[in-house]
């Protein structure tokens, strides 16, 4: 995990840089609000990579930010393991990404970019998009 604490940036540059660390193969990269001393509002920046990219993320870092200095130390992770299915519904397809534990599907998640489609495309809210998946999902489990 590497972390840094920025207080004096131009936020549309996140903007660019988050892209930029994902396209360098970082595992995962997001911003936390937070108060530093004197109650300074700022942006905690962490990105979790594997070791080989350390160095290369660091030099990014340095360079496209307005910081002085990182954090940097070693963490452990457990993933679930993934399968990618497509769900037949009565509006249309949809991808569904599927979490599994020891064996057991424990989470499910739609694409959203597919789900906006088939909410515009049959004129439903995309509240009732997800609804009518969970539904199909469930339907299929039986």
């Amino acid at each position: 995990m590497l972390e840094t604490n920025i207080d004096d940036m131009s936020q549309e540059i996140y903007s660019y840089i988050l892209p930029k660390l994902f396209d360098m193969g970082v595992l995962d990269a997001f911003l936390t609000n937070i108060i530093m001393k004197k109650g300074r509002p700022a942006i905690k920046l962490s990105i979790l990579l594997p070791s080989n990219l350390l160095e290369r993320v660091e030099s990014f870092i340095f360079h496209e930010t307005t910081t002085l200095g990182v954090r940097k130390y070693r963490v452990e992770r457990e993933i679930l393991e993934r399968h990618f299915t497509t769900l037949k519904t009565d509006i249309g397809e949809v991808s569904v990404k599927e979490g599994y534990y020891r064996g057991k599907c424990v989470n499910f998640k739609a694409e959203y970019d597919q789900c906006q489609r088939l909410a515009e495309r049959n004129n439903i809210s995309l509240k009732e998009v997800y609804n009518r998946i969970h539904y199909f999902k469930e339907l299929n489990e039986e």
